[in-house]
C-alpha cells in the first residue's frame, strides 16, 4: 500500500474529491458531514489502475485546524496537492505549500478542483500560479491533473497520475526499525484499545511488543491483533495505514502525538540541535515555539545560533534521528514559520562558558547526510548501539571509519584512545618512580584519573598502554620484582633463610635490615617472601620443604614433634603448621595432633 495525504485551502473539494476516488466517506463526524467542513483527519482507500493499493488520509483546509493538518500530512511520504480551479490560490494554500515545504515533501500530483466551474483560461490561470507558488518546494515538477469530482472529468487522469508518482517512491525498509505516530485512539467493546497511524518502515506483527513514548511517558504495550483496510493480518509492512488493537495500555494513556517504537532502537531526546530548511530566519523567530513533528505537536523553546541554527528545547522527549524534518509554529498566530531538519539528536549539555559557541560551530559544520567519525570525535567514546538509535548507523555489521578504535561494542575516537593510554602509562611510571613498593596503581585510581564512559573499557585500555593487571593494581611490565633500595635488604634475608629455612627473623633482626611491614608486603607480592602471622617471614619454599620432613614422622604427630623435626621454635612452628592446614596439605585432628594429608 502507498499512503498519500491532501493539502489544500478551505472548501478546496479535498474531500469530495476523495470520496470520488474511493467511494467511501472520509469525514468520521457527523458535524463534519452536516457543516460540509472538514474538522479533523479523514481516511479512505482505494486501487489504482495499475493494482497498487492506496490510502488517503484527508486533512482540514481551515486555518483553525492547522495543526490537525499538521498531524496528518506529518507522516505522509506523498501529498495531492489541491487548489479550486474556480476559487484559485488562498492563504490556506500558502500555508499548506510552507507546510508541504517544511517537511521535504518530493512526491505529489497537483489536482485542479471544480475545473466544471472555471473556464480553460481560468485553470491555465490558476495552474500557472501554483506553479510559481510551489516553485521552492518539492512538487515544483509535480505532474498536474484538473478533475470535477462532480462529473467524474479527469479522475482517470488523476489515477493514472497518481500511478505514476507511486511508482517512483523509494520502498521502505520492511526490515527497518517501527515508529509508528499514532493519530487516532479509540475503544472497540471486546477488544479494548485501538490505535491507528501511518506505518512508514518497518514491519509490525501480532505480538509483538513495542515501545509506547508519549504523553505519559515510556511504557512497553503488546500488539494484540492488527488491521489494514479494515482486514484482519497476521503483519503489516510498509507503507501501510494500520490500526493497532493493543494490550496493557489503557485508551486514556495513549493519544494522538505518542509513537509506537521498536524497542531500543530509538532515543528519546529532549532537547535538538536544528537547521533551518524553510521559512524565518531563527535571528527573527520568538523563543517559544510549537514543533511539529510526525502527529505531534508540542511545545519548545529555541535558543537561536545565528539566522541557520538553533538549540530546540522540547516540553517533552520525542524519538528523533538525524534527518527528521519539523514544522515550527509561532503558537501567537496560526502561521507556518518554517521548516528545520534535525542535525544532532543527542546535543551535550552547555554547562560552562563559551560551550554554546563551540557547539554551535560542530553544528554549523555537519553534514546533513550523517558524519560518524565526527559524532565520534566529538563525543570521544560512543557506543555503536547509540550511533543506530541516532540513525547514523545502519545494519548490524557496520565498518569502524579511518580514526576510530573500536574496543568491544564501543568506538572510541583514536585520539581519544592515545590520550588515555598515555595518561595511564604516566601515571603508572610516575608511581614506580616515587615509590617503588607501591604495588601499582589501583583500578579504582585508573578510573577515577580517565573518567572513562563506561568501566569495561578500562582492562582494553590497560593492555593498549602495555601495562600489566594483577590483583586489582595496574604496573609496568616487568617491574614486579624490582624492590628499589630495599633490594640488598631483601636479598640479605633470603641469604640468611636458604641457610636455615625455619629460622624466621625476630623483628628487631627485621628492624636492623631496614624491613617494616610495607618492604616485607611489597616482597611478598614479587614472591620473594612469604609472610605468616604473628611477624612469622620464610621463604616461599618453606611449606614445601616442611612438607618433606612432616611426611617422614609417624602419623599423626604433634606439635612437639613438628619442632623438633624442623628445627625450629614454637613461635614459628605454630604459624607454619597453621598455614600448611590452610593450603590442605596437612589436618588438625585435635589440640595437640595433625596429621600429613596424602
Amino acid at each position: 500500500m502507498h499512503v498519500v495525504a491532501t493539502a489544500g485551502h478551505v472548501d478546496s473539494g479535498k474531500s469530495t474529491l476523495v470520496r470520488a476516488l474511493t467511494g467511501m466517506e472520509p469525514d468520521r463526524w457527523e458535524e463534519e458531514r452536516r457543516r460540509g467542513l472538514t474538522i479533523d483527519l479523514g481516511y479512505a482507500w482505494t486501487t489504482l489502475p495499475s493494482g497498487q493499493d492506496v490510502a488517503f488520509v484527508d486533512v482540514p483546509g481551515h486555518e483553525r485546524f492547522l495543526g490537525n493538518m499538521l498531524a496528518g500530512i506529518g507522516p505522509a511520504p506523498v501529498v495531492c496537492f489541491v487548489v479550486a480551479a474556480d476559487e484559485g490560490w488562498q492563504a490556506q494554500s500558502s500555508d499548506h505549500r510552507d507546510a508541504v515545504a517544511a517537511l521535504g515533501i518530493e512526491h505529489g500530483v497537483l489536482v485542479l478542483s471544480r475545473a466544471d466551474r472555471a473556464s480553460s483560461q481560468r485553470v491555465a490561470d490558476v495552474l500557472a500560479r501554483t506553479r510559481v507558488e510551489l516553485a521552492g518546494t518539492g512538487l515544483r515538477d509535480a505532474p498536474a491533473v484538473a478533475v470535477s469530482a462532480i462529473d467524474g472529468t479527469g479522475l482517470a487522469d488523476l489515477r493514472s497520475a497518481l500511478d505514476g508518482v507511486l511508482a517512483s517512491v523509494p520502498r521502505p525498509a520492511i526490515d527497518g526499525r517501527v515508529r509508528l505516530w499514532v493519530d487516532r485512539s479509540f475503544t472497540i467493546t471486546g477488544s479494548g484499545t485501538v490505535v491507528t497511524g501511518t506505518l512508514a518502515a518497518g514491519t509490525v506483527v501480532q505480538g509483538d511488543r513495542l515501545e509506547l513514548l508519549g504523553h505519559a511517558g515510556s511504557r512497553t504495550v503488546t500488539v494484540r491483533g492488527l488491521q489494514s483496510r479494515d482486514t484482519f493480518h497476521a503483519s503489516v509492512e510498509p507503507v501501510s495505514r494500520v490500526a493497532l488493537n493493543l494490550r496493557d495500555v489503557a485508551p486514556t494513556d495513549i493519544r494522538r502525538g505518542d509513537a509506537l517504537l521498536t524497542p531500543d532502537a530509538w532515543p528519546a531526546t529532549g532537547v535538538v540541535g536544528i537547521q533551518r530548511t524553510t521559512g524565518v530566519a531563527y535571528s527573527e523567530v520568538p523563543e517559544q515555539l510549537t514543533v511539529h513533528v510526525g502527529t505531534a505537536s508540542v511545545p519548545a523553546r529555541l535558543r537561536p545560533f545565528g539566522t541557520d541554527y538553533a538549540r530546540l528545547v522540547l516540553d517533552r522527549p520525542l524519538p528523533l534521528v538525524l534527518g527528521d524534518r519539523m514544522v515550527l509554529r509561532d503558537p501567537g498566530s496560526r502561521a507556518v514559520l518554517g521548516g528545520a531538519r534535525v542535525l544532532d539528536a543527542d546535543p551535550p549539555a552547555l554547562e560552562r562558558r563559551g560551550d554554546g559557541a563551540r557547539w554551535a560551530k560542530r553544528l554549523a559544520a555537519m553534514d546533513p547526510a550523517g558524519d560518524v567519525l565526527g559524532e565520534v570525535a566529538a563525543r570521544g567514546a560512543v557506543q555503536v548501539q547509540h550511533l543506530r538509535r541516532l540513525g547514523l548507523l545502519s545494519g548490524q555489521d557496520a565498518e569502524t571509519p579511518s580514526g576510530v578504535r573500536a574496543l568491544g561494542d564501543w568506538w572510541v575516537h583514536a585520539p581519544v584512545l592515545e590520550a588515555w593510554q598515555q595518561r595511564l602509562r604516566a601515571a603508572v611510571e610516575t608511581l614506580q618512580e616515587r615509590d617503588p613498593l607501591a604495588p601499582g596503581l589501583s583500578m579504582g585510581a585508573a578510573r577515577d584519573l580517565l573518567r572513562l564512559p563506561e568501566e569495561r573499557l578500562l582492562p582494553q585500555v590497560i593492555r593498549g598502554a602495555t601495562l600489566e593487571q594483577d590483583s586489582g593494581h595496574i604496573r609496568l611490565p616487568g617491574s614486579q620484582g624490582n624492590l628499589g633500595p630495599v633490594e640488598p635488604a631483601i636479598a640479605e634475608l633470603e641469604r640468611r633463610l636458604r641457610a636455615d629455612a625455619f629460622h624466621a627473623p625476630e623483628a628487631d633482626e627485621l628492624a636492623a635490615l631496614g624491613l617494616g611491614a610495607r618492604e616485607l608486603a611489597a616482597a611478598e607480592r614479587t614472591g620473594r617472601l612469604l609472610r605468616l602471622r604473628d611477624g612469622v617471614v620464610l621463604l616461599p619454599t618453606a611449606p614445601a620443604l616442611a612438607m618433606r620432613t612432616l611426611a617422614r614422622l609417624d602419623q599423626p604427630f604433634t606439635t612437639s614433634q613438628a619442632r623438633q623435626a624442623l628445627d625450629t621454635t614454637r613461635r614459628i612452628a605454630i604459624p607454619l603448621l597453621e598455614h600448611l592446614d590452610s593450603r590442605g596439605w596437612t589436618q588438625r585432628l585435635d589440640a595437640g595432633h595433625r596429621m600429613v594429608v596424602r
